[in-house]
């Protein structure tokens, strides 16, 4: 199976199924010296851990990561760093029912007609469950890239919108509630609204935003490795994920371009940021801030008819534990890719000149 590394000079590679003894993964390229801050890796893995609220799903697993390779007295040897999660509290029998049916806008059917074999347990290796080896990366990655600051949070469920720019926000408000919402009155609307979906059996999907501060000029390559284009990769190769834009977006394509240019000011900044931080594929300095789109989890609570492997049509009900609504729990690995993206893109820029 090939796609399991992301990354050039800093990169990850993962392993590990939703229902085995344990994932992980090993990073490579992780400059020598840096004095790492367990206790800040293993917080962001808490804000992704199954268990944490009522509206997520109600797997207790303690997520706790142990690294085997590549520190020695708290610092980075610049060797590969190895680190695995043990799994704790799988339940496989939850998923015996599907065991030769293919649940509807799951992995299910195009694993099997891939690979002509599946672990139907929990989706396998297509499980969101290898995204926590994403944020153990991701958070090494953020201690690496100090004073450049990565800010996700939730700017939609289902219906329910957040309108504020990011700019008006503050922040810290986002951890205060299970929603990951930094305003504390469209986070109860929000947290009231993925409790109704979850009684109905339902599910719904969201919007995370983030925004990414204090960047360097001259991360991204001009053709092919262009910067947001390997934002978009990072965020579309997350589980859920149906779109992304930045800056502007696709409300972009209704201005003109005498309304769409961002003057500069004489400091090489500029007045505006439609650009969203990047221009010909290189960042300019100013914020780099984007939309993540997660579509509603796919298994419901309710009847759904699909076919089994013999080609049969069959009806089958979604068990087990399950998330209503996946973007509270995506927050820290929207920031954990996006900080990979810039880790490499920083040590890349270190080569560019003198």
């Amino acid at each position: 199976m090939a796609g399991n590394q992301f990354g050039k000079l800093f990169s990850v590679t993962t392993f590990g199924e939703s229902h085995g003894a344990a994932i992980g993964g090993v990073i490579d390229g992780c400059p020598a010296g840096i004095l790492l801050d367990l206790n800040a890796i293993q917080a962001d893995l808490d804000r992704r851990k199954p268990g944490q609220s009522a509206i997520v799903t109600q797997r207790k697993e303690p997520d706790e990561v142990a690294f085997y390779s590549g520190l020695f007295e708290g610092k980075t040897t610049g060797t590969p760093i190895g680190f695995a999660i043990h799994n704790t509290n799988q339940k496989s029998h939850d998923y015996s029912h599907i065991k030769d049916s293919y649940r509807p806008s799951h992995a299910d059917y195009v694993y099997d007609q891939k690979y002509g074999f599946r672990d139907y347990r929990g989706g396998g290796r297509s499980s969101a469950r290898e995204t926590a080896s994403r944020v153990v990366a991701g958070a090494i990655a953020k201690q690496f890239l100090s004073g450049i600051t990565f800010n996700a949070f939730v700017s939609s469920v289902g219906p329910i919108r957040l309108e504020k720019p990011y700019q008006e926000l503050d922040f810290s408000e986002s951890e205060k509630n299970p929603v990951r919402c930094p305003d504390p009155d469209k986070a109860k609307e929000m947290e009231a609204y993925i409790r109704q979906i979850r009684k109905e059996g339902d599910t719904v999907g969201g919007i995370i935003s983030c925004a990414i501060q204090n960047l360097p000029v001259g991360l991204g390559e001009p053709a092919f490795d262009k910067l947001h284009a390997e934002l978009g990769k990072a965020m579309l190769s997350i589980n859920a994920v149906k779109g992304f834009e930045y800056g502007s977006g696709f409300a972009g394509s209704e201005l003109k371009g005498s309304q769409h240019n961002d003057p500069f000011n004489e400091d090489g900044s500029t007045k505006s940021n439609r650009s969203g931080g990047v221009q010909g594929g290189i960042s300019n300095g100013m914020d780099i801030y984007f939309n993540v789109a997660f579509k509603p989890v796919a298994t419901v609570m309710q009847a759904q008819d699909t076919i089994n492997s013999k080609g049969e049509k069959v009806v089958m009900e979604g068990k087990g534990r399950h998330d209503p609504c996946v973007v509270p729990r995506a927050v820290p690995i929207v920031e954990a890719m996006a900080a990979l993206v810039i880790a490499d893109y920083e040590l890349i820029r270190r080569t560019n000149k003198l």
